[in-house]
C-alpha cells in the first residue's frame, strides 16, 4: 500500500520476479516508491535540528519500537543548555551519542549517520523513510517542503511555519504528495482534548461566542534592537548555515541557542510556542480551520520593536456569524497579561493552571481548561456535576477519534493508517491563526483580513510579514 503514490509498473514486475524467486526482501523503494513504509516494517526517521526540542524528540522515538533513527543534521555540534528549560547538553554530537547508545543495546552493528546540512543527509542516506524537524522556527517550512517533495513523511514542532505565505503552501504540498504529516501540538492527540470538542460538539455550553487563552511564556529577550557587540562564533557551529534563509547578521549567543524564539527574525514569540498549545481545544471544536476572521488586533503590548518580540501582548481576534454560529471573539494574553477572573469561578480556585489555560464561554455555560488542551471542567464545579449527573451513560453524538499518542499516531499515519490528528492540513490552519498575532502586533493596529486572498486590506505594509523575502539562492518553489 502506498500514500499518494501509485507502484510503477517497473516496481510491480521487480516485485513479482522477487516472490516468484522465493525473494521475501527488497528495498521499500522497490516495493513502494517514494513514502511507502510496510506496516510490519521499522520506520526509519532522520532528525533535522538537534537542540532541546530535537532531543525530546529523539527520546519519545525510543519508546516506539517500530521507529529507528538512522540520520541527524544540525549546523551545531553541541551547546550548553543548562540556564535554560531543556539542561543539560543538545546540539548535534550529544543526540548522536544518546541514539548510537540507546539502538547499540540491540544492535551493535548500528550506525547513526550526522550532517551539518539536512539537504546533504537527505542525499545520501536513501533509507529515510520520514523526517522529524524541530529546528528555529525561520527553517520549519525549508525543511518540510525539501522533505515532502522528496516522498518522506513529516514531523514538524510548531509553529508549522515563519509565516502565513508559508503555512499555506506547506499545507498544500501535503495534500499533493499524501506523505504522512503531524505538528507538535501535542496536547491535541490527548483524550482532555477530545473531552472538550466533545462537550462543546454536544451542546455542553451553548453556542460559543468568546474565548479566552494565556501564557506567562514571552520572555527570552530584553532590550530594542540587536545586540551591538560581535563576539566570535564559537567553535564546531556553522553559523551561516544556522541563518538559512534570512539576511546575514554577526553571530550572537542572544540568538542561539536558546533565545532565538524572541526575534522576528528566527521565532514566533509566545504566540507560536504556546499559543498553538493553549489556543487549540477552541480552534478545534470550533473548526476555526473551516472559519477566518475579519479583523485582528493587539490591544495591548509591552512595546513593538523591529527585532525584538514584546514579552506581554493581548491580541483579539473578530469572527462574523456564519453558517448558523453567532459573532465570535477570541483573546489571547501572554507574558504578564492574564484575562478577567469568571465570575462564576469559586473564589478559592485559581484560574486555568496559573501560568496557562483557556476558557470557553457560551450562551449556556463556561469551560475552564489549562495548558496544552489540560484538564477541561466546566464551572462552577456545582454545574460540573450536574451536567455529568444528566449525561450518565450516554454516548456523545460526536467525538475525535482515539488517539495513541502523538508519535505514535504519526509512525501508523507513516504506514497506511489513518491521519493523524494534527496533519500538515489543519497544523497550518492553525499556525495561520496564531501567526496573524504576530502580524497584528507588527502593523501596530487593527487589521483587516481578507483570508481568501491572504492580504491585509487596510495596511499595505503589514503584508510583508504575512509572505516574507528571503535572501539570495533561497527559493521556496526550488527546495
Amino acid at each position: 500500500m502506498t500514500l499518494g503514490r501509485k507502484m510503477t509498473r517497473r516496481q510491480f514486475g521487480l516485485a513479482a520476479a522477487a516472490t516468484a524467486a522465493g525473494l521475501t526482501v527488497l528495498p521499500r523503494h522497490v516495493l513502494g516508491g517514494p513514502g511507502f513504509v510496510a506496516p510490519s516494517a521499522t520506520v526509519n526517521v532522520a532528525i533535522v535540528g538537534c537542540g532541546g526540542q530535537g532531543r525530546t524528540n529523539a527520546r519519545s522515538l525510543f519508546n516506539q519500537a517500530d521507529a529507528r533513527i538512522i540520520a541527524v543534521a544540525d549546523p551545531r555540534d553541541q551547546a550548553d543548555y543548562s540556564p535554560y528549560y531543556y539542561k543539560g547538553e543538545a546540539g548535534r554530537l550529544p543526540v548522536l551519542r544518546e541514539i548510537q547508545q540507546r539502538y547499540e543495546k540491540d544492535d551493535k552493528s548500528f550506525k547513526c549517520a550526522d550532517y551539518l546540512d539536512f539537504r546533504r543527509m537527505l542525499d545520501k542516506e536513501k533509507d529515510v523513510d520520514a523526517v522529524l524537524c524541530a529546528t528555529p522556527d525561520h527553517w520549519h517550512a525549508f525543511v518540510t517542503l525539501t522533505a515532502m517533495r522528496r516522498g518522506k513523511h513529516v514531523y514538524c514542532e510548531k509553529p508549522l511555519t515563519h509565516n502565513i505565505f508559508e503555512a499555506r503552501l506547506v499545507a498544500k504540498t501535503a495534500s499533493e504528495t499524501g506523505v504522512a504529516t503531524q505538528m507538535g501540538n501535542q496536547g491535541r492527540s490527548t483524550s482532555s482534548h477530545a473531552l472538550t470538542c466533545a462537550w462543546i460538539w454536544n451542546g455542553a455550553i451553548g453556542d460559543v461566542t468568546e474565548a479566552h487563552a494565556w501564557s506567562s511564556a514571552g520572555a527570552w529577550s530584553s532590550g530594542r534592537g540587536r545586540p551591538k557587540d560581535t563576539p566570535p562564533v564559537p567553535a564546531g557551529f556553522d553559523w551561516n548555515l544556522w541563518l538559512g534563509p534570512k539576511p546575514d547578521r554577526p553571530y550572537h549567543p542572544a540568538y542561539a541557542p536558546y533565545n532565538w524564539r524572541g526575534w522576528w527574525a528566527f521565532g514566533t514569540g509566545a504566540a507560536g510556542d504556546m499559543m498553538v498549545h493553549n489556543i487549540d481545544p477552541v480552534f478545534a471544536a470550533l473548526e476555526l480551520d473551516k472559519r477566518l476572521p475579519t479583523t485582528v488586533e493587539c490591544v495591548q503590548t509591552e512595546f513593538v520593536d523591529d527585532e525584538v518580540i514584546a514579552p506581554g501582548n493581548h491580541v483579539v481576534w473578530s469572527y462574523a456569524a456564519a453558517g448558523g454560529r453567532p459573532p465570535l471573539v477570541i483573546h489571547w494574553y501572554d507574558g504578564k497579561l492574564r484575562p478577567q477572573r469568571p465570575a462564576e469561578l469559586e473564589a478559592d480556585r485559581k484560574v486555568g493552571e496559573g501560568d496557562n489555560g483557556v476558557i470557553i464561554i457560551g450562551t449556556k455555560g463556561t469551560i475552564m481548561g489549562g495548558g496544552w488542551s489540560g484538564s477541561p471542567r466546566l464551572i462552577p464545579e456545582t454545574k460540573m456535576k450536574e451536567y455529568q449527573e444528566a449525561n450518565k451513560g450516554k454516548t456523545p453524538s460526536r467525538t475525535l477519534p482515539d488517539s495513541k499518542g502523538h508519535h505514535r499516531d504519526w509512525l501508523e499515519a507513516c504506514k497506511g493508517g489513518r491521519p493523524a490528528r494534527s496533519r500538515f492540513e489543519y497544523g497550518a490552519a492553525l499556525t495561520e491563526f496564531v501567526l496573524l498575532a504576530d502580524v497584528a502586533v507588527r502593523a501596530k493596529q487593527k487589521i483587516q483580513w481578507d483570508g481568501p486572498a491572504m492580504k491585509v486590506t487596510n495596511v499595505p505594509a503589514a503584508q510583508a510579514f504575512v509572505q516574507e523575502t528571503y535572501r539570495q539562492g533561497w527559493d521556496l518553489a526550488k527546495v
